[in-house]
């Protein structure tokens, strides 16, 4: 017992020190053990729903970042699409640009060929020369006449310009000068001809006046596709009034301002007024106006439709629009020959 009781001495002993080393609680009352671990699960539960916030404000401001993407990927496409189909648009222009310059370098380029310049300045002297000619011989006639004449015929026969229609002269004169207007009309068309090294066609209205109109219209048809085939240039085609109304009509075939059958060529008509002289005094239009109302008389009046084929208002309308590009009076003159010209 002495041993047992020994041993246990030493437990309580060492129970007391540890005891004695704790802190004196002055108030004497026993410490609560338990509070510091209610105060760092609150700290950890304060912590963690912080961290929990944290999280699904992240998760939100991600899934809203998501969301902006992608309704801005719809916008994104339909932008780069615009901008493609715009960069296509002027790709094109572009290319088109350059073809039409590259075209007019080329037209350019042909039309300074010597050999082309050569002939074309040729032609052009050729035909001032002969016109310079009828100026000293026909000194009674009006200077628009000779102006007018040159510039118009010499588009034509300035090679280096494209001829979509041909070109068609009407000249015309009260009964004094029906002399000088035949002599004065073959002399031009031969002065186009001449410098072309061509000839001339001539059609007198006055030899197909009592014909019929189907038959004068197949003849006229003739010999206007026949001379131009051949190379003829220049027609002049003597009297139109005088030629059967609706045989006219097939001069919509070589005076239409987009379709004529020959392009490259002229063609010369003549009317002869019924009134003895045309006044000086007259302006361009008025006289282009004088022969209207003229062929208006002749042509309805004389020839009442009875067929598809006849003339009435609204074809003589649409023939004297392709007739009446250029129409120039002649006054008389003196010192024409008695026979020819």
């Amino acid at each position: 017992s002495s041993s047992i009781h020994l041993q246990g001495n030493p437990v309580k002993e060492n129970t007391k020190a540890y005891d004695s080393n704790e802190p004196e609680n002055p108030s004497g009352h026993q410490p609560n053990i338990y509070t510091p671990l209610k105060e760092k699960k609150a700290d950890f539960l304060e912590k963690n729903q912080e961290h929990h916030s944290t999280g699904s404000q992240s998760r939100s401001t991600f899934q809203v970042h998501s969301t902006e993407g992608k309704l801005s990927q719809p916008l994104t496409r339909n932008n780069d699409e615009s901008r493609s189909g715009f960069h296509t648009c002027w790709t094109l222009l572009l290319v088109l640009l350059i073809g039409v310059l590259l075209l007019f370098i080329l037209w350019s380029w042909l039309s300074l060929d010597p050999a082309l310049s050569s002939r074309n300045a040729q032609i052009v002297q050729a035909f001032r020369a002969r016109m310079k000619k009828l100026e000293n011989t026909y000194q009674s006639q009006d200077p628009r006449l000779w102006k007018r004449t040159h510039t118009f015929l010499e588009k034509r026969l300035n090679t280096s310009h494209l001829h979509v229609e041909p070109a068609i002269l009407l000249l015309t004169a009260g009964q004094e000068a029906e002399k000088a207007l035949r002599c004065l009309s073959n002399e031009i068309a031969e002065a186009f001809a001449f410098s072309q090294n061509a000839t001339t066609i001539k059609i007198d209205g006055e030899d197909k006046a009592i014909l019929d109109s189907d038959i004068v219209k197949l003849e006229v048809d003739n010999e206007l596709s026949s001379g131009f085939r051949e190379g003829k240039k220049v027609a002049v085609v003597h009297r139109f009034e005088l030629l059967p109304a609706s045989s006219t009509l097939i001069f919509y075939k070589y005076c239409d301002h987009e379709n004529a059958a020959f392009k490259d060529v002229a063609l010369l008509l003549t009317v002869l007024l019924d009134e003895q002289s045309l006044r000086k005094s007259l302006t361009m239009k008025e006289v282009e106006q004088k022969v209207r109302d003229f062929l208006w008389e002749k042509f309805i009046d004389s020839d009442v439709p009875t067929s598809y084929s006849s003339m009435d208002t609204d074809k003589l309308s649409g023939l004297w629009s392709r007739i009446s590009h250029l129409v120039l009076p002649v006054w008389p003159e003196k010192g024409l020959p008695v026979q020819g010209c």
